[in-house]
C-alpha cells in the first residue's frame, strides 16, 4: 500500500513509487501504474521486483489496447499531514506503542509491520470510506528487530495500541532507529529501576481496640441462641459474673460428679465429695483401663 504523504514529501522515494504502481495494477489503472513503476525502476534499477511489476503493467496496458502513456498529472497540492501524539514503553519481551487519534473505528486503521518497520495508516476522516493512499501514514523505523507474527494491534476510540514482540530480550534506549547508538543491551531484570516500586504507605486510621472489644461483647450479648447453645451460654455468664466461692463450687461439683451436677453453693459443696447423679434410667460406672 503506497503512502501518498511519503511521495509528497519524497517524490523520488523508489519504494513508495513501487508500492503505488503495484496498487494501481490491482485497481486496473494500468497507465498510471506504468508511470509509477517506470520511475521506480529508474531510481532503483537493481530491484528485480520493480522490473517484474513494470512488465506486468505494460502487458496489461497492451491488452487493453492503450499503448500510449500520457504524461503524469502534476502532483496535487499537499495537504498538511497531522502529527499524532505517540507514547511507548517496553518490557523484557515486548514494546507497546500508542498513537492517539479520536473517533477511530476498525475500518479507519490499517497496520503493516516488518522486522524493522511499523506503518500505521489512519483515516483522517473517521467513519467515511478512505483509500489507503488517502490515509495519514505514521511510519516508524524501529530501533531493533521484532517478530511480526507474534505482534498484534487493537483499535480503540481514542488511540491505536500496537504490541510488538521483540526478536531478542533486550532493552531499547529509544523506539526509533537513530545513528550512533549502541546495540540494545540485554534486559537486567534485577535492575531496581525496572523492578522497584515506591513504598506503599497506609492512610488508615489506628483502630480503637477497646471500642472494638466493647462492640463485639455487645453483639455477643444480644445474640439469640437456642437449645444447648443457650444453656451453655447461661452457665458461662453465671461463671463469668460469679465470685470466687461460686466458681470453686461450680468447678468442684462438675468435676467430682463426672458432669452430672453443677452447683453454685460452696457452703454445701465444700463439705465433701460430690457424688455422681446420672439421669433417671442410667447408672454411673467407673472407667477401667
Amino acid at each position: 500500500v503506497a503512502c501518498t504523504q511519503v511521495l509528497r514529501q519524497e517524490p523520488d522515494n523508489s519504494k513508495a513509487l513501487l508500492r503505488s504502481g503495484m496498487a494501481a495494477v490491482h485497481l486496473g489503472e494500468h497507465r498510471f501504474a506504468v508511470q509509477q513503476l517506470t520511475r521506480a525502476v529508474q531510481l532503483n534499477p537493481k530491484d528485480g521486483s520493480g522490473r517484474m511489476w513494470l512488465e506486468k503493467a505494460e502487458a496489461a496496458l497492451r491488452e487493453s489496447g492503450q499503448t500510449t502513456v500520457t504524461e503524469a498529472p502534476p502532483p496535487a497540492q499537499a495537504r498538511p499531514v497531522p502529527t499524532y501524539r505517540r507514547e511507548w514503553y517496553q518490557t523484557a519481551t515486548h514494546v507497546y506503542v500508542s498513537i492517539f487519534a479520536k473517533g477511530l473505528g476498525p475500518d479507519d486503521v490499517k497496520i503493516e509491520m516488518s522486522e524493522g518497520v511499523l506503518e500505521v495508516l489512519i483515516n483522517p476522516t473517521p467513519g467515511t470510506p478512505s483509500a489507503p493512499e488517502e490515509m495519514d501514514c505514521e511510519r516508524i523505523t524501529l530501533f531493533a528487530r521484532i517478530v511480526p507474527e507474534q505482534s498484534s494491534a487493537s483499535v480503540m476510540s481514542v488511540k491505536v495500541e500496537v504490541k510488538l514482540r521483540k526478536a531478542a530480550e533486550a532493552q531499547w534506549p529509544s523506539l526509533e532507529e537513530t545513528g550512533g547508538l549502541a546495540p540494545p543491551q540485554p534486559m537486567n531484570l534485577s535492575d531496581t529501576s525496572l523492578t522497584s516500586m515506591p513504598p506503599v504507605t497506609s492512610h488508615r486510621k489506628p483502630r480503637d481496640w477497646d471500642a472494638l472489644e466493647a462492640q463485639l461483647a455487645a453483639e455477643e450479648k444480644d445474640e439469640k441462641l437456642e437449645g444447648d447453645a443457650a444453656l451453655n451460654k447461661l452457665f458461662q455468664d453465671i461463671y463469668r459474673n460469679a465470685d470466687d466461692d461460686t466458681r470453686r463450687a461450680m468447678n468442684k461439683s462438675f468435676q467430682e460428679s463426672n458432669g452430672t451436677t453443677l452447683s453454685t453453693n460452696w457452703s454445701e459443696v465444700g463439705k465433701g465429695k460430690v457424688e455422681s447423679k446420672p439421669p433417671e434410667g442410667m447408672e454411673a460406672r467407673k472407667y477401667e483401663q
